[in-house]
């Protein structure tokens, strides 16, 4: 029989400050004490011992009455909630929008009456398709949606970083998002739409060619959540005191300019920080570089609408800024993390139906859908029709209601009161004698059939999608062309490639020349008939393209800067300096995280160790090694990637002398040195050099390379 060990057998030993614990079998455990909360219960009661569940003996069963360890296990074990459908993998900020133009002339909304006056904000940006567990630069749209918490209620423009849509009713949202899932017999491909049954539904509905061509165009790989345009993608009303409408479309401009990646470079990120977007917001917020957009507004009235060559109805067009212009009229700025990522990022709810008074919807039938799916797809994900308690998704305002009990309630009617109408004192729903408090819908004559149609002005699905090729640059439309090339290539059935070229046909005979020599293709496959002829004559938007509104300066960009012992400490101080000057972020990227020791004798800490940071987490690179470092460097592969993979995807490089061995080892050679690639002789070139990056690439190099 095994002696019993006495209680006093428990020894305690301190190592440094943390508190050591042995129990009888020999285990070591974390001690409990010091100035620390003591661990408790839901209910709050404390908890003695959170290593060892209950037993009966040492080795004996568990025993039921352990209430610590079946709330503990209960919890985790429904911790997670359904994951969204779409937008599963996103990321949220705190922060404000202020107003910088009054909009009353055109609307009562409260929010937008008072310049300077601000309201709370919280914004999600997201992936589309992919699910949690996916990577940030997948190739797809991002979700852009923003919680206004305004003094008439929570107000959501729930949108996108592309202006237009693939379907243009919600009966077809269903088979959109089916499309691009994971196949359902393989469940693969992950967060990717190059597979067959995306680009089967594409091309056998052409009313999703002109998103196709922004899916296919670097809008679908920002560099930065920071550095991308938000749209309300619909056409909504705003209405005024005196209950005058008018058409407006939203639009969120960033202030740093617009910035994508390539796709080779896309496919590298992922795979060395899957959290690249998640990260660059976190650390920009963290460090004082708040993100802003400005919130800008098209205006028009019904004559506009009905001499507009497309639908305003139709969400697959966008209105040109050319015929429309964007009005300035407020300011967006992100400027505090969540506190915590599930209660917030994770559990708020966005609602296309959440509008406030003087914002109203339109008969957008992709948005009538919204109106409906969006609340039903909260009810289903939050676990009841009380995810308004949740304090994220709560209103900041006052709130009477008489909406009670339900899953999950936290707060119930107080008093007898809880129906409308009462005597009791309680809310009343009127009609009031003071109507412009309350929510008004525009009085909208509305007379028609029932019926399963479409405006006629619906069925042009080729001229605007030529029309947004046109306006970009010659880079970008190569872009294109070898996005609808990959994707394509991954395609298995023929027919499905063939198709979707022919499509190609009416948007530009260059586009559908060079993906069908890319497919191997025996000619052009024949075009579709067009539903309604292709418009010809629509002049090119420049506001359609990404490096047409790049940025004016490097500001919350970031450089790469490969350092070895011996770095020149003159041409740090002042890569280090111009960098501050410009608003820009320096990482040091060398063989050790532990840091190197400069040509001064000072020993710096690096951010990052060369093996695991590759150049394609960095906007531009500097190489400043020492002679001796550079021949170290040049026998380590990753260093020469990282030269390489910079030079390739047509990134600024400054160097010190003592790096040009690297380069030679990186294949760059004498010819290829070109107006991208700057010596850093002295201090004084470094300011030089960085003016030089805010043109961000060197896109000249890139037509040389053929690096995407």
């Amino acid at each position: 029989m095994t002696a019993k060990t006495p209680d006093n057998a428990r020894t305690r030993a301190t190592i440094g400050t943390e508190r050591i614990t042995r129990g009888t079998g020999g285990e070591t455990h974390q001690g409990a004490g010091g100035d620390v909360p003591i661990l408790t219960t839901q209910q709050g009661a404390p908890v003695a011992d959170d290593q060892n569940s209950l037993k009966a003996g040492a080795r004996g069963p568990v025993l039921l009455e352990d209430f610590h360890f079946r709330e503990k296990i209960f919890h985790f074990d429904h911790e997670r909630i359904p994951e969204r459908v779409v937008h599963a993998r996103g990321y949220g900020a705190h922060g404000f929008f202020e107003l910088t133009d009054s909009l009353s002339d055109v609307t009562r909304a409260d929010v937008l009456q008072r310049p300077g006056e601000r309201v709370p904000a919280f914004v999600r940006f997201s992936t589309v398709a992919g699910s949690k567990g996916s990577f940030d630069l997948a190739r797809d749209v991002r979700g852009f949606a923003v919680k206004l918490y305004t003094k008439e209620g929570n107000w959501d423009i729930v949108g996108n970083n592309i202006p237009v849509f693939f379907i243009q009713d919600a009966i077809k949202f269903p088979d959109v998002i089916h499309s691009v899932k994971p196949e359902p017999d393989r469940d693969f491909p992950q967060a990717q739409s190059a597979h067959d049954n995306f680009w089967d539904f594409i091309s056998l509905s052409p009313e999703s060619v002109n998103m196709a061509l922004w899916v296919m165009s670097d809008r679908a790989l920002p560099r930065s959540f920071r550095f991308m345009e938000g749209f309300g993608v619909h056409t909504f009303r705003l209405v005024n005191a005196a209950g005058r409408s008018t058409f407006v479309k939203f639009h969120w401009k960033p202030k740093m300019g617009l910035q994508s990646v390539v796709w080779n470079e896309a496919v590298k990120i992922n795979g060395a920080d899957p959290d690249f977007h998640r990260r660059d917001l976190w650390d920009a917020i963290g460090a004082g570089s708040f993100p802003e957009w400005e919130l800008g507004v098209q205006l028009f009235d019904d004559d506009f609408a009905d001499s507009f060559d497309f639908d305003v109805l139709d969400p697959t067009k966008l209105i040109p800024e050319e015929l429309v212009p964007v009005r300035r009229v407020g300011r967006l700025v992100l400027d505090r993390v969540v506190d915590n990522f599930f209660a917030e990022t994770e559990q708020v709810a966005f609602c296309t139906q959440n509008i406030v008074p003087g914002v109203d919807f339109t008969n957008d039938p992709l948005l009538q859908g919204r109106n409906f799916s969006y609340l039903d797809t909260q009810v289903k994900r939050l676990g009841g029709p009380n995810f308004t308690h949740i304090p994220i998704n709560a209103p900041k305002c006052p709130f009477h209601h008489f909406q009670q009990d339900g899953h999950m309630a936290m707060h119930n009617p107080k008093g007898r009161a809880n129906y409308e109408p009462n005597s009791w004192g309680g809310a009343q729903g009127g009609p009031r004698e003071d109507a412009a408090r309350g929510f008004t819908s525009f009085p909208a004559h509305e007379d028609g059939v029932k019926t399963r149609v479409r405006s006629e002005l619906f069925a042009d699905h080729y001229s605007q999608a030529r029309q947004f090729y046109l306006s970009q640059t010659a880079t970008e439309q190569v872009h294109i062309q070898q996005a609808f090339t990959f994707e394509l290539s991954k395609v298995e059935t023929l027919a499905i490639r063939q198709r979707m070229v022919g499509h190609l046909v009416h948007v530009d005979l260059e586009l559908a020349t060079a993906v069908a020599e890319g497919l191997g293709l025996d000619g052009l496959p024949e075009a579709p008939a067009p539903a309604r002829p292709v418009l010809d004559g629509l002049p090119p938007s420049p506001a359609l393209s990404i490096l047409k509104n790049g940025p004016a300066d490097f500001a919350g960009r970031k450089f790469g800067v490969l350092v070895t012992d011996g770095v020149d400490a003159a041409l740090l101080d002042a890569v280090m300096k111009a960098a501050d000057d410009e608003g820009a972020n320096v990482e040091l990227v060398a063989p050790q995280v532990g840091g190197v020791v400069t040509s001064a004798g000072v020993r710096i800490p690096a951010g990052q160790k060369i093996k695991g940071a590759p150049s394609v987490l960095y906007d531009a690179v500097i190489l400043l090694p020492s002679a001796e470092g550079t021949a170290v460097l040049c026998e380590e592969a990753t260093a020469r990637d990282f030269v390489a993979d910079a030079f390739a995807h047509a990134k600024f490089i400054g160097y010190a002398a003592a790096a040009q061995p690297l380069m030679k080892r990186a294949g760059i050679r004498t010819q290829d040195m070109d107006g991208g690639i700057l010596p850093l002789a002295k201090a004084g070139d470094v300011a030089g050099f960085v003016t030089a990056c805010r043109a961000l690439r060197f896109w000249e190099r890139e037509s040389r390379v053929h690096a995407v």
